[in-house]
């Protein structure tokens, strides 16, 4: 039986200078948060790190944004070691999950970008779950949903502290084990249109 893994990153920005010269990315790795579900999509465990930036800066936006002062990463891991730690904390039998692609396009960024050499973290993030996408599916949407649309429109009540890693990781993972455990959703009216329930109604 496979367990998973729900995980969200945090970044900053990189200078157009080193984005062109040196790291080839728009934003760099601050923040990694995880929970671990269970078979039966019970949280079981939960990972966070701060990340040191190499080429970008936590500016004044990010630190507004997420609550990540440039203190909380000046002594944190390297990328390297963060994603390395990250990828030993995962189990053998994980299928990855996460909101959207972006933030599996950002380790891959991470790992071309600094040469690192984690083959397993790339095999699972190549075999991972979108979260976002499942979610959207189910609707019978074709324009994706933020993550903060998509819980108020399924009628969770979670965590406010978003753009933090560790919380968006939880959020998502409630998001998807409704999504795995009730067969017909139990939606928010009240955040939905007319023709949306139609939809909806239709699709279950």
């Amino acid at each position: 039986m496979s367990c998973y893994v729900v995980y969200d990153l945090e970044m900053c920005p990189v200078p157009k200078g080193e984005r062109r010269e040196a790291f080839g990315a728009r934003q760099e790795l601050i923040q990694i948060g995880a929970v671990l579900l269970s078979d039966t999509y019970e949280p079981t465990d939960r990972f966070m790190t701060f990340v040191a930036p190499r080429f970008g800066t936590v500016d004044p936006f990010i630190t507004k944004l997420t609550g990540i002062t440039p203190a909380m990463t000046a002594d944190a891991p390297a990328t390297e070691e963060a994603l390395l730690r990250f990828q030993n904390w995962i189990p053998e039998d994980a299928i990855m999950v996460s909101w959207s692609r972006s933030d599996e396009h950002q380790i891959y960024h991470e790992i071309d970008g600094k040469a690192i050499d984690l083959p397993r973290l790339e095999d699972l993030l190549y075999d991972s779950i979108d979260c976002q996408q499942e979610f959207t599916e189910r609707l019978h949407r074709s324009n994706p949903y933020s993550l903060s649309e998509a819980l108020s429109i399924a009628g969770i009540d979670c965590d406010d502290d978003i753009h933090d890693a560790l919380t968006d990781a939880h959020n998502t993972a409630l998001l998807f084990a409704k999504l795995k455990t009730e067969t017909t959703l139990h939606m928010s009216p009240y955040y939905l249109s007319e023709e949306d329930m139609q939809a909806h109604r239709a699709g279950e």
